[in-house]
């Protein structure tokens, strides 16, 4: 690894402000910072003072987190509100496989971060430490025209996608592996020019309960959370096993009840949960996960889902947690690095950030880190068109059979690609 550069010394000052309706209006419409759930959220106003930027095998979380530290160490911080996503904020989006991935993994701190908890909003400035300009007050731009992409499939077609996932069970068969996460992508355009905080809110108003973020051109949003570390506390949510919504209430309650009594689905569900709590095992006590997995609806499918908890030792951070947990079971697959190493061979493509650690950490060292799910990675423009790729991946197990798991990719996709029609 090459000598890093030497990170500025930054002044942050946090104040209490008036409520805010949408966060994401103060964002920029060609590149927006941002972070929501519900009535919370913070967004990220202006040209990063601060891009942590490393790629290849650099591009580790504990790279990241050892930077962090040093940023934060030499930070002067001043936070009157003292609530999450409060003080010094760093956007992060990893690349999943930054080994064999072209893709760089980032950290970037705006000038300006606006957030909101509840009924309570702030406001944080930043500023290098021997620049004493005044920091302009951010300025709420209403959105641009609507405006759609250009879909259509990517190197991995669905017949292709089914001839990779029988090569996937041959190998279980043989003993390989256990369990592989296997992805398939589609490819696209929007013109340019195209205000993509659109885009973020179609899927925070479509998908509420999930992590809707824009960091660095990646936009999606997810339903599972790699870890949320806050006051020596830490929570996870596990997600393996998919069904589809039914077309009706009745039937619906017949899918639920499917998923929730399905072998194979159990199955990959167990895999996720075991892999999570070994990996925390020596980085927490009282660790603990529920009993049996739950149900959790979301607008167009079911997740077999498990919550996990337990108490920080060793004054570990988000980034370090991130770092021990990446990538999980329900990504990858079980063993995780003989996984990794098939996927690179069955996947004609590079998943770039897709499943990797999307967040964000503070000067704490605490944060809210998601798995970059159901999400496009936006490109450079050009003179007309923007370029766009999304990916969609299911987990193959013991008994899976291709053609559901093409369905379950579609089911998948469904949410970012609505959102870009």
């Amino acid at each position: 690894m090459t000598e890093p550069p030497r990170l500025p010394r930054l002044v942050v000052t946090t104040r209490e402000i008036d409520p805010v309706d949408d966060l994401l209006e103060f964002a920029g419409p060609a590149s927006p910072l941002a972070w929501l759930r519900r009535d919370r959220g913070i967004v990220g106003v202006g040209i990063p003072l601060v891009e942590i930027s490393l790629s290849g095998a650099d591009a580790t979380p504990e790279h990241f987190a050892a930077r962090w530290r040093e940023l934060a160490a030499a930070a002067e911080i001043d936070d009157a509100v003292s609530l999450p996503g409060t003080g010094l904020v760093g956007f992060g989006t990893l690349a999943f496989d930054p080994e064999a991935s072209a893709s760089p993994s980032v950290l970037l701190v705006p000038p300006t971060v606006i957030g909101r908890s509840g009924d309570r909003a702030w406001l944080t400035s930043i500023h290098l430490a021997d620049d004493i300009a005044a920091t302009e007050a951010p300025i709420a731009r209403p959105y641009g025209p609507l405006w759609s992409a250009t879909l259509g499939p990517g190197s991995q077609d669905p017949a292709g996608y089914q001839a990779s996932v029988s090569s996937g069970l041959t190998a279980i068969a043989n003993g390989d592996y256990e369990k592989i996460v296997l992805a398939r992508d589609v490819v696209g355009t929007i013109p340019a020019g195209a205000d993509l905080r659109r885009l973020v809110r179609a899927l925070a108003d479509d998908y509420p309960d999930t992590w809707t973020f824009a960091v660095d051109g990646l936009v999606g949003a997810s339903p599972e959370t790699l870890v949320t570390v806050h006051g020596g506390r830490l929570t996870a949510r596990v997600l393996a096993g998919t069904i589809p919504r039914g077309t009706d209430a009745s039937d619906d309650v017949v899918a639920s009840d499917a998923l929730a009594h399905s072998a194979k689905d159990l199955s990959e569900h167990r895999f996720a949960v075991r892999s999570v709590l070994e990996t925390l095992a020596p980085h927490a006590t009282n660790l603990h996960a529920d009993d049996e997995p739950f149900a959790l609806e979301l607008p167009n499918l079911w997740h077999l889902a498990t919550d996990v908890a337990g108490d920080i030792s060793h004054h570990a951070s988000a980034l370090d947690l991130v770092g021990v947990m990446h990538p999980t079971a329900a990504v990858a697959g079980t063993p995780t690095q003989t996984a990794i190493r098939a996927i690179r061979a069955l996947e004609p493509f590079d998943r770039g950030r897709y499943a990797g650690p999307v967040g964000w950490v503070d000067g704490n060292g605490d944060g809210e880190w998601a798995i970059a799910l159901r999400c496009a990675q936006i490109g450079e423009p050009d003179d007309e068109t923007i370029p766009v790729v999304a990916h969609a991946g299911a987990g193959i197990v013991r008994g899976s059979i291709p053609e559901s798991e093409l369905l379950e990719t579609r089911v998948k996709l469904r949410p970012i690609i609505d959102a870009l029609a």
